[in-house]
Order: structure tokens, then sequence, then C-alpha cells
């Protein structure tokens, strides 16, 4: 079966600095692949890559078999113009570290915004859609107030919630619970779980190490812009093969603790 997502042999610097170096990877329908790594290691740039928000340098990015921001011309790979790269982009979603919600617009025009004007849908059966999702993510009530009204953690959800509105091949997630004050961030995990029931095939970012092990179909550990393993989170987590990724494990652990107990 044909990957909903692959890359291939992706390379992306900026300057000097090698962001990523030979990435290859697959996701699959359905399939939760959560990315870990320290800071600095490419898991943002790999699926800013993804969604054409950066420019690869070398190798292929493909959706559906479709690839993306290129068309083939003989054995030459010719760009594609913007108007056809946002055409791909519209069939997945990402959600940001930082909301990026339109502040001037209520939320339920955020969430309405690209359904309408982007894919032409009719504002009735958007915010008639809008509303169902805002009902999922547990802020309905808050359809007519402004993000400036939200705590960051219902904007995120917002933001949830407008990626969705899209009805997107796939969601992508960069550190959707960075920028959140510690006990705002279950409310989004709890979401982004229940995504994760429904099926949604998601690629996150994150640093939340619990939510990996838990929900993740398939643990990629990234360092200098390499894949350094890959597999099952019971495998990453319970025997990592590397000393690099049993080193950040026991760092990312020692870190938990201490601030566990700072707010105890």
């Amino acid at each position: 079966m044909t990957p909903a997502l692959r890359l291939r042999s992706v390379r992306k610097s900026f300057g000097d600095h090698v962001a990523l170096d030979d990435v290859t990877l697959d996701v699959h329908e359905g399939e939760v692949v959560v990315i870990i790594g320290p800071s600095g290691s490419g898991k943002s740039t790999l699926i800013r890559c993804a969604h054409q928000l950066e420019t690869i340098d070398a190798g292929a990015i493909y959706l559906d078999g479709e690839l993306l921001g290129h068309r083939r011309r003989g054995e030459a790979l010719i760009p594609l113009r913007e108007r056809q790269i946002a055409a791909q982009r519209r069939r997945m979603s990402m959600v940001f570290q930082q909301f990026n919600l339109l502040p001037h617009f209520t939320v339920l025009r955020n969430v309405t915004e690209a359904p309408v004007r982007v894919h032409g849908r009719s504002r009735s059966d958007a915010e008639r859609e809008a509303l169902e999702l805002l009902d999922r993510v547990g802020l309905r009530d808050r359809a007519q107030r402004y993000p400036r009204q939200l705590s960051g953690g219902q904007q995120q959800r917002v933001a949830i919630a407008r990626a969705l509105a899209t009805r997107p091949r796939i969601i992508l997630f960069d550190e959707p619970t960075s920028a959140l004050d510690p006990e705002l961030v279950e409310d989004v995990l709890k979401v982004m779980r229940g995504l994760a029931a429904e099926g949604k095939t998601m690629v996150v970012v994150t640093h939340e190490m619990a939510f990996a092990r838990e929900v993740a179909d398939r643990c990629v550990f990234m360092e200098a812009g390499r894949i350094v393993e890959s597999g099952p989170p019971q495998e990453l987590f319970g025997s990592p093969k590397t000393d690099r990724l049993r080193s950040f494990l026991s760092r990312h652990n020692n870190t938990t603790t201490s601030t566990m107990e700072r707010v105890s």
C-alpha cells in the first residue's frame, strides 16, 4: 500500500547548517508518528518541509504517491508554480506552536475562513461544521469570542478545530503544547488522543514523552538532522539501541522529575 506521506533522502540546509541530512520516512494511513529529539535536531524542519513551508535542497516528498513541489519532465524536476503548491498544501493541515489565530476574527470565523475562502464551501455549511468541531474540542460556547479572550490552551484547541475544518489528509503538529502553561497542556493532549483514537493520520513533533508512549504507533528519534532510531514506542522507550537515545531519555526523565518536584 502506498504510504500517505513519503520522504525520500530529503536534505535541507540553512547556510552552513544542515537541518535535514538524508531523511527517509513513511507515514501510513491512520498512523500516528511521533517525532522526538533534542532542540535543533531537525524535527520541526521535517514537518515544515512536508507542508512545503520550506523548500528542500535534495530528495523528494510524496503525498499519496504524488510528488510535492515539482513535476517530472523526463529525468528533470520542474518546480511547480505557487498556485499549484498551494493546491497541494491544502490537502494537509498544520498546528503550530504559537496558534497563529487571526486576532481580529472571532473563534468561529477563524475556523470557517479557510473552508470558505480556500475550499469554496458555503458559509452556512462551514459554520455548521465549525460549531461541531468546536463542540468536539470543548469550545462551542466560545464561538463568538476573540482569541485574546481565550487562554493559550483554548487557543490551541481552536487551532486544532481550524486544522480539522479543511478535512485534511494528514495533520502535522509542531510542538503544539510547548507554548502552554503546564496546567493547560492536558486539555490539548486530550483532544489529540481523541483524534488518534479516531484513526486520523498524524505526524506530531513533541517533547511530551508520556503522550508519545501512549498514543504513537511509531516513534522517531532525530539527532543532528538524521533519524537515529525508529520503531514502536515500547521499543524506543523500553529498549533503546543507541547510547544517544538512552542519554536523551535519561536527561528527559530527570528533567521531568525535577519539574514535578518543584511544582509539588
